[in-house]
């Protein structure tokens, strides 16, 4: 009995592992992994593999797993990524899931230089991809350093400017802060919105002749067919037409063709075949586009606008929890000020009170000396009031004297004078004494008057009601051979429809030309990087991308002015390369 073949599919973020009976054909495995990651939009992927001679394929859902030609290994490897790309992603993309697969795959394309990406693009889109990891920037969680270990930038780009990993971590933080309230989602979109307007988006390359036998290069995408002038341009066609009817010959050469033939060659048949499929494929989804969605595409849309609106509601509610814990920490932090305020005003009066108290003391220690010096001044004038007493005593004994002893006239004239003399200079000390003792006594009242004066200033300060206690804080919560079909014909009849005469896709507009904001910020990152740019380490796509900018165009203005004319125009421009 025949057994399982082991399959190990790898997704841009897991490795699945199955086991696949030998008669299992390519659509049964694939259906079987896109129904394990959840995806519906299944007609962008594919699941890519190395065949026995190294060459990139992709598996084909009509044959048998087993009769194709992987390269044999145990377990059997596979890549799930997307094969085909929409035209403009914000319009086409519907589940979440798509979007992070595209997300990741354009991401690690840029990163790996294989979509070639300016550098102020490619600073801004890191910021994009931070915020779709890291979420909104904070200074107390996103410590410097916090992006030196992150893979954001190419190579190229770190090459081509003098600055360290310090440096570009500071450039990419600052606008990862500018992001601030972006869900990952809306973060992982604008980084699709901004990398679909890159020249090298979304296209198939391969080397291709033309009659004359010049090397140039073929670039397939949702946009059409374009011719790049050899086989190191990737970003500036020189020739570009929508797909319309496509045939190819076992004797290797491709065929387009219009209103006449558009020829040109490919070196191997396996290659012509690839470049049939990705156009037929690329057309079915032109095609589609412009078609009115189908009952599944309905349901998915429906279904995620219902899981929009439902994010939005709870960003909003978020939104709404932050402004009240911000609110609340605002109301707190102005409480707990208010706080320190009260503190300061209750050491103000204690140190004025401390200082009143001080000066009560010094009051109450002037008003007792002065009551002692209001003593001593009284003492003194009972004392010199005794003495005049005694004085007067003494005149009147004396002059009793003087009578009984009849004395002579000049005696007692002389000791009267020398008596009256010296009352009058008792009489002068007394009066004197008499009015220090009253201005003591004044100054003892004007010490009690400013005593209960600081008695009442204290009594107030005393009385200043002390701060209330904060209120409680509330928590918020490829097919089997060459050889097979060496003499078969292949074609494909892609008729457009109508749709010949309406080529919106030229006459798109980038993001950066709709979103003035992006705009705005590719222009300082321009500014802002050119000091630091080593102009000797440009490549080929560097040049060419300068040369675009200068001239004003982009990757939608090219298209627009290289499909200018008639068929035959652009046949004869592709048989002159």
């Amino acid at each position: 009995m025949p057994q399982p073949v082991n399959v190990r599919v790898t997704t841009m973020d897991a490795e699945l592992e199955f086991a696949v009976q030998p008669n299992t054909i390519g659509k049964q495995l694939f259906d079987q992994v896109v129904k394990t990651i959840g995806l519906r939009e299944i007609w962008y992927f594919g699941l890519q593999y190395v065949d026995n001679k190294g060459c990139s394929s992709w598996l084909k859902l009509e044959k048998k797993v087993s009769h194709q030609d992987v390269k044999k290994e145990n377990p059997l490897q596979f890549k799930f990524r997307a094969k085909f790309f929409p035209e403009d992603v914000s319009e086409e993309l519907i589940q979440e899931v798509t979007q992070k697969f595209f997300f990741m795959q354009v991401k690690d394309a840029i990163l790996a230089d294989e979509v070639y990406c300016p550098p102020e693009t490619a600073v801004l889109l890191a910021s994009y991809a931070v915020q779709a990891k890291f979420g909104d920037y904070s200074k107390e969680i996103h410590r410097p350093g916090y992006l030196l270990s992150e893979r954001l930038l190419p190579q190229r780009v770190m090459e081509q400017h003098k600055l360290s990993k310090e440096q570009w971590e500071e450039r990419i933080q600052v606008w990862h802060e500018e992001h601030s309230g972006m869900l990952k989602w809306d973060a992982m979109m604008e980084y699709l919105k901004i990398s679909q307007d890159l020249e090298m988006y979304g296209v198939n390359y391969f080397d291709i002749k033309n009659k004359k036998g010049t090397d140039l290069r073929l670039g397939v995408d949702a946009l059409g067919l374009n011719v790049f002038n050899g086989k190191g341009f990737y970003i500036l066609p020189r020739v570009s037409s929508i797909i319309h009817f496509l045939k190819y010959f076992s004797q290797a050469f491709f065929l387009l063709s219009t209103f006449q033939d558009f020829v040109f060659y490919a070196p191997r048949l396996r290659i012509n075949k690839r470049i049939l499929h990705l156009c037929m494929g690329n057309h079915e989804l032109y095609m589609r586009r412009r078609k009115p969605d189908s009952i599944e595409v309905q349901q998915m849309k429906a279904q995620a606008r219902e899981e929009r609106q439902q994010r939005q509601m709870e960003r909003a509610h978020l939104e709404n929890e932050k402004k009240k814990r911000e609110a609340i920490e605002r109301e707190k932090e102005q409480m707990e000020q208010e706080k320190q305020d009260l503190m300061l005003r209750l050491c103000h009066y204690e140190e004025k009170t401390k200082k009143a108290e001080k000066e009560l003391q010094d009051q109450l220690q002037r008003a007792m000396m002065l009551e002692q010096e209001r003593r001593r001044a009284a003492e003194e004038a009972a004392r010199l009031e005794a003495e005049r007493q005694a004085a007067l005593l003494a005149k009147e004994e004396l002059a009793r004297q003087a009578e009984s002893q009849k004395k002579t006239q000049e005696q007692l004239a002389a000791e009267l004078a020398e008596h009256s003399a010296k009352i009058s200079l008792l009489e002068e000390a007394r009066r004197r004494k008499e009015e220090e003792a009253q201005a003591w006594q004044h100054k003892a009242q004007e010490a009690q008057d400013d005593l209960v004066k600081t008695k009442e200033e204290l009594h107030m300060a005393m009385m200043v009601p002390p701060p209330p206690p904060p209120p409680p804080m509330y928590d918020h919560m490829d097919d089997s051979s060459d050889s097979e079909e060496n003499n078969n014909t292949h074609s494909a009849d892609l008729h457009m429809d109508g749709f010949l005469d309406h080529h919106n896709e030229e006459e798109r507009l980038t993001e950066a030309e709709k979103n003035e904001r992006v705009q705005k910020q590719l222009k300082a990152l321009t500014s802002e990087l050119a000091q630091a740019r080593d102009e000797t380490k440009n490549t080929q796509n560097d040049i060419l991308h300068s040369e675009n900018v200068r001239a004003g165009r982009d990757k939608y203005k090219t298209l627009r002015q290289i499909r200018q004319g008639n068929t035959k125009q652009r046949i004869d421009e592709f048989e002159a390369l």
